[in-house]
């Protein structure tokens, strides 16, 4: 197959997951009261569908912020940040999996300056590289999609994603809990 063919793949099946929970209402029902209710009323097996849904939420663009204001509200600070550098890991590995499995390393094989440039830097510093782009931009989707697709190992991945996520959850997690006694929430 292809580099286009496989980058078609990846679109299509994004497209119609997305498409698949939009119109039947799920996406809308992945709120902020139902995760934390959802924490709140299954402890242990709350957080294994929590890490559930923080993974299909990844796939189908909901955004990481919404899953670890619900941990902390429900949990705490220390606990809910916990949860979720659990779960984002969880969710970034999932999706790293799936996109790889369909389109492969198809940005690797892209014949353009920039991609192979940008390829270049990531596999001269990739645990770095990625690290630095998790604390830039967490567990962002368009992230997890482009460093499946550009070939990078996945111990590497993982590496970087388990460095990379701490002190971005550790800031989100004092704004929530910090937002959440202003309001009355936790």
């Amino acid at each position: 197959m292809n580099k286009y063919m496989r980058f078609l793949l990846v679109v299509v099946f994004l497209a119609v997951l997305l498409a698949v929970f939009q119109f039947s209402g799920l996406r809308a029902d992945l709120s902020l009261d139902f995760l934390r209710e959802l924490i709140l009323q299954h402890k242990f097996s709350g957080l294994l569908l929590f890490s559930l849904l923080f993974a299909l939420g990844n796939l189908i663009q909901i955004p990481g912020w919404l899953f670890l204001a619900a941990a902390v509200l429900a949990l705490g600070r220390v606990w809910g940040g916990l949860a979720t550098y659990g779960a984002a890991t969880f969710a970034c590995c999932c999706t790293f999996f799936l996109i790889r499995l369909l389109g492969g390393a198809a940005l690797r094989e892209l014949d353009n300056r920039l991609a192979k440039r940008i390829i270049g830097h990531l596999d001269a510093r990739p645990i770095a590289c990625i690290a630095l782009l998790r604390v830039l931009f967490q567990t962002v989707p368009a992230l997890n999609y482009a460093l499946a697709l550009s070939g990078v190992r996945f111990r590497q991945y993982l590496a970087g994603t388990l460095l990379g996520l701490p002190l971005p959850i550790a800031l989100y997690c004092l704004f929530f809990d910090y937002l959440g006694k202003m309001l009355h929430l936790s």
